[in-house]
């Protein structure tokens, strides 16, 4: 198997990191990282985000194999969403991009106020 090169600008990689650098598919799979979903959970869940937003996060990462969508035969109809084996193997490295986050936001809010007043 052949590994991709980020700094080739024709390597499909950049494609990819599109796809997790995407703020809502990062907490897309941290909303989905303790189980399957439905959509109204998920929107619930991450806030600030429209339906239409989700509907386009959901079905890219549906189409690039990160996560499942289950439609069950009920009445109304019951649609969950599940995160891959390939979706699941992202959760460690966007937990620790997200708790990088979390514990830098106010040096980094600072910095940008301070960049912002020069």
């Amino acid at each position: 198997m052949q590994h991709g090169d980020a700094f080739d600008p024709n390597c499909p990689t950049r494609l990819v990191l599109d796809r997790i650098g995407d703020k809502w598919s990062v907490l897309v799979v941290l909303s989905l990282r303790d189980g399957p979903r439905r959509f109204t959970q998920l929107r619930d869940m991450i806030g600030g985000i429209t339906p239409k937003v989700l509907t386009q996060t959901l079905r890219t990462m549906e189409r690039d194999g990160l996560l499942t969508r289950q439609v069950f035969a009920e009445v109304p109809p019951r649609v969950e969403y599940a995160l891959t084996p390939l979706g699941l193997s992202l959760q460690r490295p966007i937990q620790a991009i997200t708790d990088w986050a979390e514990e830098n936001v106010n040096e980094v809010m600072t910095a940008r106020s301070a960049h912002a007043g020069t």
